[in-house]
């Protein structure tokens, strides 16, 4: 009895820490739109900020790459090829997307619409793939809508023609992002996430590097110290380390738990964008942030029952 007890004592600790890792990835992945906002005040451009961020970030991806490559059978030519438009599409567009967006709009407001991605998976899966959508998926959809339609209505207000610049520009990172998810469904199961992972952010690493040589002076490497610092912590605190915890909690709890976990995303963004950025908390914000985590909390309930 006494070993029943001390096993099930056992899963239950492994489980709750598990759940941890999963909540401080999400937390730690959703500072990054606080960062960038803290960057910008050095009168960077998203072009700038996301080279930094991939500038620290490289070097453990590029490690683990490597390490890959000398354990794991090479890939084939079309392997090679999907991950380079993994890369492009998944990590570059998406994250310069994102990084553009918070230009204009705050950071709650970002997080919530980051937040649909799922939902546009779930939409494409019905448009390309012919999977049907119930009427409990459809109910799940339009309430995490209502919720970016409140936030996006009332923050139109003070922002106007920014508010919708910014939103459509993170819409459209959200939409990259659930593209990426979609073909990299197959390859994960075949290369595994950390080797696809890994590959696809030294593509996009590349990307956002090259990006920055080609459009902005070499001198503008030069920044003062606070920059590099908070370039420091977004490549490795809010990238590298929120990839890492999010695959571990995966491996000891499930996938299920693990991205209901990340929930909690929109709300510390909420949290850390009024204490960090001063920027205000209303109830129209808290009202559209609660139909948002609602709607995608019953959409992860359906999708696990239909598994």
């Amino acid at each position: 009895m006494e070993i029943a007890t001390q096993e099930s004592q056992g899963k239950r600790a492994a489980y709750l820490g598990g759940l941890a890792i999963a909540i401080g990835g999400a937390i730690l992945f959703s500072t990054k739109a606080i960062v960038a906002k803290l960057l910008y005040r050095y009168h960077l451009d998203a072009v700038t900020v996301i080279a930094f961020r991939m500038l620290f970030s490289l070097p453990v991806f590029a490690a683990i790459a490597l390490w890959k490559m000398r354990t794991e059978p090479p890939l084939s030519r079309a392997d090679a090829w999907r991950l380079v438009g993994l890369g492009l599409v998944g990590y570059y567009l998406s994250s310069y997307l994102d990084f553009l967006g918070l230009q204009f709009i705050t950071v709650g407001l970002e997080r919530l619409i980051l937040f649909l991605t799922p939902t546009f998976v779930l939409l494409a899966s019905a448009l390309w793939l012919k999977k049907h959508i119930g009427r409990s998926q459809w109910i799940s959809l339009l309430t995490a809508y209502a919720g970016i339609v409140l936030v996006f209505f009332h923050d139109l207000r003070d922002g106007g023609s920014n508010v919708a610049l910014g939103s459509l520009l993170v819409l459209g990172s959200a939409m990259a992002y659930a593209l990426y998810l979609l073909a990299s469904g197959e390859m994960v199961k075949r290369l595994g996430s950390l080797r696809l992972v890994s590959y696809a952010m030294c593509v996009s690493s590349a990307a956002c590097i090259g990006q920055f040589f080609l459009l902005r002076p070499a001198g503008l490497l030069v920044q003062p110290m606070e920059v590099y610092g908070l370039s420091l912590v977004n490549g490795i605190l809010c990238t590298v380390m929120p990839v890492f915890m999010t695959m571990i909690a995966v491996q000891r709890i499930g996938a299920g738990p693990a991205s209901l976990a990340g929930m909690i995303g929109p709300v510390s963004t909420l949290f850390f964008g009024a204490v960090i950025l001063s920027e205000p908390v209303t109830s129209w914000q808290l009202a559209g942030t609660a139909l948002v985590l609602a709607g995608i909390y019953l959409l992860s309930n359906v999708k696990g029952k239909e598994k």
